[in-house]
């Protein structure tokens, strides 16, 4: 099976679906990465150009089969026209022909986020000639959960991926992303990925599990 994880920025995808990457790796399945805030350079050079050379690292410990670096800077998606970031995820989707499309949360916190979700959908329209059966929407430490209280932005999961073989190896690969991890309290610390696994994996009465919200499914 062809699966296709979409982050708005470099390490995004390991904090929301790490562990169910790695899961479907020793399954056989086939794992591809966009990243759409990849351009380097800018304002965030030296940071950007730090976290790529993390994010190869990660990638080759996870065994990524596939990576499109989409050209936006990050933190100003909004920026770009809707239509440019629309067709260079479309021209992904086209050329990677997953079944399953994993997404971020539409309410998380940062607008990225948000801007990504929205433009993925418009490529995912059922229109297309695309092989997608599932969609699903990943929850990101320090993003989902944080925004302002009300319906639309709360995360509410209905799909849980059983990782209590692999939360060690999601941590070894997160840790890897080393300038983008805290100290906790820090929400993006090694401490609350494992909490948050943990609490997640407890709901359904496994070690670990990561939670998502089914999009679409066609069977």
């Amino acid at each position: 099976m062809n699966v296709l994880v979409i982050a708005p920025h470099r390490d995004d995808e390991i904090l929301g679906a790490g562990g169910t990457i790695l899961k479907k790796k020793a399954c056989g399945d086939s794992v591809s990465v966009c990243v759409v805030t990849a351009k380097e350079g800018g304002e965030w050079g030296p940071l950007t150009t730090k976290t790529h050379e993390e994010m190869e690292e990660v990638f080759r410990f996870c065994g990524i089969d596939h990576y499109f670096g989409l050209p936006f800077a990050p933190v100003v998606l909004e920026n770009y026209a809707r239509k440019d970031i629309n067709k260079a995820i479309f021209d992904v989707l086209t050329k990677c022909q997953p079944e399953e499309v994993y997404l971020p949360f539409w309410g998380d916190m940062q607008k990225d986020h948000q801007i990504v979700v929205e433009a993925a959908m418009v490529a995912l329209r059922s229109k297309y000639n695309l092989p997608v059966r599932r969609i699903y929407a990943y929850e990101t430490l320090s993003e989902t959960g944080i925004h302002y209280p009300c319906s639309e932005k709360a995360f509410i999961p209905n799909v849980f991926v059983d990782i209590s073989e692999f939360i060690e190896e999601k941590k070894a690969a997160i840790k890897l992303y080393r300038s983008q991890i805290g100290v906790f309290p820090d929400l993006r610390s090694i401490e609350a990925v494992d909490a948050l696994a943990r609490f997640r994996g407890a709901t359904v009465h496994v070690q670990a599990a990561e939670a998502f919200m089914l999009i679409r499914e066609i069977k």
